[in-house]
């Protein structure tokens, strides 16, 4: 375990630097004047657009940037905001911004989590009865609606016939959070509630779980100790990643309500050319994605010891 562990985490440190090596040469190879706000062009002569892109250093030989730019991350300097808050520090832009995203996601993904696998487990021990229908009608509703679509119907019940707020308010962030959070969960809910229920009457036609019946177990303890116990280790496997994704924000969500997290930060960032934000977005994100991967394989081996990640030779 421990050595898997070392590898994985050299391994995931190797993939980080190699995705933000790519995204920071694509982004040098923009033209300078996308370094500069339009009143900086219509004001700026060539020899002062040169001075400030010198002073920047963006002047450099692209290896001699490189290096730097690994020295700064050595040492969590992230550099300052250019376009969407001149001049101030890249991690105060994005501190704030995580904290909304944050608080969004992880309620969203505790309700669909607690719902979704609630639905798919009562799906499964009715099956092909009415709530199975309902539960399945959903799914299929969810996954055939476009978002914008289902967004627009939540909007509309819930502020028109329940009166709760239709846009975010950081003044009122309780109340006005509730839409963002149930749109946020509904997709997620028609998953879990989905797997959960297909891995549930998989592992209900095997032959153990019809041993377990003739030896006179109840259907409560084959259900709780072996059927939902074996149907959630698919589940787990991609539950940290989720987790970990959500917290970094929803695009489609935050801009549909005006919440002012993650998600309109990104796409901000990469049309008013801010560079640095980017360059730390990406590091965020695919740190975020790979580290969910490997909190996958690990809660899988927790929640089934019979799983392991490595051979005796320390290959997986």
């Amino acid at each position: 375990m421990i050595k898997y562990t070392i590898k994985r985490l050299l391994q995931s440190i190797v993939t980080v630097l190699i995705i933000v090596t790519i995204v920071f040469l694509l982004l040098r190879m923009l033209p300078t004047d996308y370094y500069f706000t339009e009143e900086q062009l219509m004001k700026f002569t060539e020899e002062q657009k040169n001075e400030q892109l010198l002073a920047a250093g963006l002047l450099d030989p692209i290896p001699v940037q490189l290096f730097r730019f690994y020295g700064d991350l050595l040492h969590f300097d992230l550099g300052e905001s250019r376009r969407i808050q001149n001049g101030v520090p890249v991690e105060e832009v994005i501190g704030g911004k995580f904290a909304i995203s944050m608080r969004l996601g992880l309620t969203s993904l505790a309700i669909s989590l607690v719902i979704g696998v609630a639905v798919g487990i009562l799906q499964t021990r009715h099956k092909d009865r009415l709530f199975d229908h309902i539960g399945t009608a959903y799914t299929i509703f969810v996954n055939a609606v476009p978002g914008l679509v289902s967004y627009s119907l939540v909007l509309i019940f819930g502020s028109r016939v329940l009166g709760l707020p239709s846009m975010y308010s950081s003044r009122n962030p309780g109340p006005s959070s509730i839409l963002p959070i149930v749109c946020l969960a509904m997709t997620s809910i028609a998953y879990y509630a989905l797997w959960t229920r297909r891995y549930m009457i998989d592992e209900l036609n095997k032959d153990y779980i019809k041993l377990a019946r003739v030896k006179g177990m109840s259907t409560k303890t084959i259900m709780v100790r072996h059927v939902l116990r074996n149907a959630f280790v698919p589940i787990a496997q991609y539950l940290p990643a989720s987790m970990l994704l959500t917290i970094g924000g929803s695009l489609l969500v935050e801009r549909f309500f005006s919440v002012p997290g993650m998600g309109p930060l990104l796409t901000d960032s990469i049309s008013r050319y801010d560079t640095n934000i980017v360059q730390a977005l990406v590091i965020l994100y695919a740190s975020l994605g790979i580290l969910g991967v490997f909190l996958g394989d690990v809660l899988m081996m927790i929640i089934d010891p019979r799983i392991t990640l490595a051979s005796k030779g320390g290959s997986r």
